[in-house]
C-alpha cells in the first residue's frame, strides 16, 4: 500500500534563529524544537533537562481537596475501602500504583476490576454488590468512573462514596463524593492529557503532601505510571513527559518485581524506551484481561516477591501467545471475507462472525486497517447479540460515523478513534449498507491512503553523532513527541541485500557521504525499485546499530521511492 508523505510546516524562522544562538544548536534541531512548541532558553532547558520538580501542585485539581480529606476520614477510622479499575494496562497500573502505596501505611484495602465479558467497562452494577457484601463504604475509581452515572447513584444507596479518578472525557459530572479529571470544563489543572494511572499518582502526591509520607516512597512506583502513559498512547508531552522520563529510567534500573519478571519473559533488552514498554511488555498485561481475568495483572503488577512475578509473568506470557494465535486466525479470516465478498474497493469494512473473540476483535480491526486503510467495525456474539469493536485512521471520527447509524444499535461508546457498539444480529446487514453509505459521505480521498508525517528535509551530510545525541535527548517519544522522520533526496543506492528472505538492507550515498539503512518485512515490495532505478528519495529515522560491540549511526527505513 503506498503512502503519502506530508511535510510538517516549518517553524518560524525568528524562533529558529533565537534558539540556534541561544541554546547553540544545528538549523535542523532548532527546526525540530520549534515544530514541538520548545521557542525559548527556558523551555529548551525544561525539555533537555526534565526534573520531579517540575510536576504540578496536585491540589490545583478540583476537588483534590475533597478527596483527600475523605480519604483521611476513612483511614483514621478505619473504613474499608475498594481500590477498582479497569481492565487495560492503564487501568492494571493503576490499581497496583493505589493499592500497593496505600497498603504500606493503611491495611483495610481491597481491589477489583470488572470482567470485560461478563461486567463490561467501567463501574458495574455487580462490583458495587460485591462491595456491598464486604462491607466497602469507599470506593477509589481509576481509568473509569466519569460515565458510570447510574452505577454511581446505586453505590450510594448503598451506603458507598466514590472518589472518581479518571481522565476522560465526561458528559455530565456523576454524583460522587470527589471527581479528580482534569477534562471536567470546572478544573483549572495545568495539564490535562494525564493517564488513569496519572490521576491516581496525583492523588497520592496530596495525600503525601498532607500526612507527611515520603514522596520518595511514591516515586518508587514511576516504573508503573510510565508502563500505563506509553500504553494508553496518550500524548508524551507537560508532565506526561517528565513522569515518564523518571518511569523509563526506573525500568531499566529498579523496577518493580512484576516488571522485572515481564521483562525477562518478554526476552526485551534493556535499556527499554517507551516503543519497547508499547510491543514487548502492554500486549501481556492486556492479553490477561482479554483471556482470563485482569486481577491476575494487578497482582503480577503489585506484587514484591520476584518468584510469584515470575509465575504470575509466565501466566501472563501464556496468555499473551493464546491471544496472538486467536488474533492471528481471525485476522486471515477477516481479510479473506473481504477479498471473497469482493469490499477491497469500499470505504469502510464491517465484518461479523460469531467464534471470533471478544477479547481480540479491537486488534483484528486494527490489523484489517494495517491491509485496507479505511474505518473498520469487527463484531461476534456476545449474549445473544452481536458486539463490536471499532477503529479508526487519521482524522477521520469513527464515533461519530457510527452515531449516524444509532438508530440500528443497541448501545454504543467511544471516542474519534475507537469505539465499541452492539446490536441484533439481524441489523447487520442494515448496518453494513448505512454504515458504508456515512463514511462514503463524510471521507476525503485523501484519507483512505496511508499518511506518513515527515519533520525535515535533510542531506546526509547533517547526520553527526552530535546531531544524533541531541535527537536522543528529544526522548521519551511518543504522541506529540514522536521520534523525528526524515526524507533525504536523490540517494544513490551504491549496493542491496535481503537478509532472511523479508528484511532490506542497502547502503545509500549523497556528495560522498554513506548510509547503511535497513527496512524490516520490505523486501519484497521494495526490491523492484531498486532493481530498476539507481537513486531514491528515502523516508526514514535515524537509530544507532551496536552490531559485535561496535556501535554506527544507521537509518531506520519508513518509506522510499
Amino acid at each position: 500500500m503506498k503512502n503519502r508523505w506530508t511535510f510538517k510546516p516549518l517553524a518560524d524562522s525568528n524562533i529558529v534563529q533565537n534558539l540556534i544562538q541561544s541554546i547553540h544548536v544545528s538549523t535542523p534541531i532548532a527546526h525540530l524544537l520549534a515544530m514541538r512548541g520548545i521557542k525559548t532558553y527556558e523551555e529548551a532547558k525544561s525539555f533537555f533537562r526534565p526534573s520531579l520538580d517540575h510536576l504540578h501542585d496536585p491540589f490545583l485539581m478540583k476537588d483534590m481537596d475533597k478527596a483527600v480529606k475523605r480519604l483521611n476520614k476513612a483511614m483514621n477510622v478505619g473504613e474499608k475501602i475498594l481500590i477498582y479499575g479497569d481492565y487495560d494496562v492503564d487501568g492494571t497500573t493503576s490499581v497496583a500504583l493505589v493499592y500497593g502505596f496505600l497498603s504500606k501505611y493503611y491495611n483495610k484495602l481491597d481491589f477489583y476490576t470488572p470482567d470485560r465479558y461478563a461486567e463490561g467497562y467501567g463501574v458495574s452494577f455487580q462490583g458495587m454488590d460485591w462491595a456491598k457484601e464486604r462491607e466497602i463504604t469507599l470506593v477509589i475509581s481509576l481509568d473509569c468512573g466519569i460515565k458510570s452515572a447510574k452505577q454511581i447513584d446505586y453505590a450510594k444507596t448503598l451506603g458507598i462514596d466514590f472518589i472518581i479518578c479518571d481522565h476522560h472525557k465526561p458528559e455530565e459530572l456523576p454524583n460522587a463524593f470527589a471527581i479528580l479529571d482534569p477534562k471536567r470544563k470546572d478544573c483549572n489543572y495545568p495539564f490535562d492529557e494525564l493517564s488513569g494511572c496519572g490521576v491516581g499518582f496525583k492523588l497520592l502526591q496530596a495525600l503525601c503532601q498532607t500526612n507527611g509520607y515520603p514522596v520518595s516512597e511514591l516515586f518508587k512506583h514511576l516504573d508503573l505510571l510510565a508502563l500505563s502513559i506509553a500504553a494508553d498512547l496518550v500524548p508524551i508531552t507537560g508532565e506526561n513527559r517528565v513522569l515518564t522520563y523518571f518511569g523509563i529510567q526506573k525500568i531499566n534500573s529498579g523496577a518493580s518485581a512484576g516488571i522485572e519478571a515481564l521483562i525477562e519473559i518478554a526476552a526485551v533488552k534493556k535499556p527499554l524506551n517507551v516503543s519497547n514498554v508499547v510491543f514487548g511488555l502492554a500486549p501481556r498485561i492486556n492479553a490477561v484481561g482479554r483471556i482470563s481475568h485482569a486481577n491476575n495483572a494487578i497482582r503480577l503488577l503489585f506484587t514484591e516477591d520476584l518468584e510469584q512475578a515470575k509465575v504470575l509473568a509466565s501466566s501472563a506470557n501464556i496468555h499473551n501467545t493464546d491471544r496472538k494465535s486467536f488474533d492471528q486466525e481471525a485476522t486471515k479470516e477477516a481479510i479473506l471475507m473481504i477479498e471473497e465478498q469482493n469490499l477491497q474497493d469500499n470505504f469502510s469494512t464491517v465484518l461479523f462472525k460469531k467464534e471470533w473473540h471478544k477479547g481480540i476483535i479491537g486488534i483484528v480491526a486494527s490489523r484489517c486497517i494495517e491491509k485496507y486503510h479505511r474505518p473498520t467495525i469487527i463484531l461476534t456474539e456476545s449474549h445473544g447479540k452481536a458486539a463490536g469493536s471499532a477503529r479508526s485512521i487519521k482524522d477521520f471520527d469513527v464515533y461519530e460515523a457510527i452515531g449516524k447509524c444509532e438508530d440500528l444499535l443497541e448501545q454504543f461508546g467511544g471516542h474519534k478513534y475507537a469505539a465499541g457498539l452492539s446490536m441484533s444480529i439481524d441489523k447487520i446487514p442494515d448496518f453494513q449498507k448505512k454504515f458504508e453509505l456515512v463514511v462514503s459521505q463524510m471521507i476525503e480521498k485523501e484519507q483512505l491512503i496511508p499518511q506518513i508525517e515527515v519533520d525535515l528535509l535533510l542531506n546526509l551530510n547533517q547526520i553527526t553523532p552530535q546531531f544524533y545525541k541531541v535527537i536522543e535527548q528529544m526522548s521519551p517519544f511518543g504522541p506529540l513527541n514522536m521520534q523525528p522522520i526524515f526524507v533525504s533526496q536523490n540517494l544513490d543506492v551504491r549496493h542491496y541485500k535481503v537478509l532472511k528472505e523479508k528484511h532490506l538492507k542497502i547502503t545509500v550515498s549523497q556528495n560522498g557521504v554513506s548510509f547503511d539503512a535497513i527496512g524490516f518485512g520490505i523486501a519484497e515490495e521494495f526490491l523492484p525499485i531498486l532493481e530498476e532505478k539507481p537513486y531514491i528519495d528515502l523516508c526514514y529515522s535515524i537509530e544507532e546499530n551496536d552490531f559485535n560491540g561496535k556501535k554506527s549511526l544507521q537509518l531506520k527505513i519508513r518509506d522510499l521511492r
